[in-house]
């Protein structure tokens, strides 16, 4: 699991108009919305290691500013066999997050084998982007990349994508409770290894969602329907992951678990092991939450 440790977090204005969820910094406010990331950050990685989740952390460099490094997840995302992609971003400022020598860091000295870099960040001349594991929702093990499409996801490299990975792509538009189209679908959906969180409800159109309901329960996965009131809060923005002894663990923000009602969070828990942790002020200016600070890794 890679995650950034961020040098100088805060509200994006490039990114606020295609994210919602998204607050302004009140004027004077920078070095103390910093600190109080970075506060969260520092305990949310000990919690993870806390559950024995292997994580890679590396610093978010001083210059360039980039406000959004904490979510690496949208530039870059690992896969089995060595094979690494990187993908088209909608804001100037955040493409300035993909270092190159990042790669070169993670091979020298945590000894991750990278065997093929598989670049989408040409279609940003297009005007086309995709967002890494924001703009994908994916199951590994079916191969299968869930997509909503928005400003920030496009068909073309979406479909590029699965060409080159071998996935298939399950596609939709959803909305939120204003009718505002949702910017990344790992805020409305994720995917465990026998469950499936999804907010229904921002999927209007009935043949897009019997498609995504199909493609669910043909792979066996227990759905549990999120509201769009619990997708305010965060509550789909989770990951699964397997820690060092092997148990699944559902990764997760104070603010999502305190959403899910009683009868989803008993069906998890007997699925799931959960970790989780107060992010209310990267949830507040950043727009993301627990799953968009991690970008797995697979050797």
């Amino acid at each position: 699991m890679l995650l950034v440790r961020p040098s100088a977090f805060g509200a994006n204005p490039e990114t606020a108009a295609s994210n919602a969820f998204q607050q302004e910094v009140p004027a004077g406010a920078e070095q103390k919305v910093q600190q109080k990331a970075l506060d969260e950050f520092n305990q949310f990685l000990l919690k993870l290691w806390a559950a024995r989740v292997n994580a890679v952390v590396v610093n978010d460099p001083e210059t360039p500013l980039t406000p959004d490094a904490i979510f690496p997840n949208n530039w870059i995302s690992f896969h089995k066999g060595g094979k690494v992609v990187l993908y088209p971003m909608l804001s100037p400022t955040r493409r300035q997050e993909r270092h190159p020598e990042l790669l070169a860091q993670l091979q020298e000295e945590h000894g991750l084998p990278f065997t093929e870099v598989i670049d989408l960040t040409y279609f940003e001349k297009e005007g086309k982007f995709l967002e890494g594991t924001g703009s994908l929702v994916l199951d590994r093990q079916h191969k299968i990349a869930y997509a909503c499409l928005s400003d920030r996801t496009h068909l073309e490299p979406l479909e590029v994508f699965c060409e080159k990975m071998g996935y298939r792509p399950v596609v939709f538009h959803a909305v939120d409770s204003n009718n505002v189209p949702i910017y990344h679908t790992n805020v409305i959906m994720s995917i465990g290894v026998d469950f499936a969180l999804v907010c229904l409800e921002a999927i209007q159109d009935e043949e897009e969602q019997g498609l995504l309901l199909e493609a669910l329960v043909d792979t066996g996965k227990e759905i549990i329907d999120l509201s769009l009131a619990q997708i305010k809060k965060m509550a789909a923005n989770m990951l699964q992951v397997r820690n060092k002894a092997g148990e699944p663990v559902l990764i997760m923000s104070e603010k999502g678990y305190r959403a899910l009602r009683k009868d989803q969070f008993e069906v998890l828990n007997q699925l799931t092991k959960m970790v989780r942790a107060d992010l209310r002020t990267i949830e507040a200016h950043g727009g993301g939450s627990a799953r968009c600070m991690l970008a797995e890794i697979f050797v």
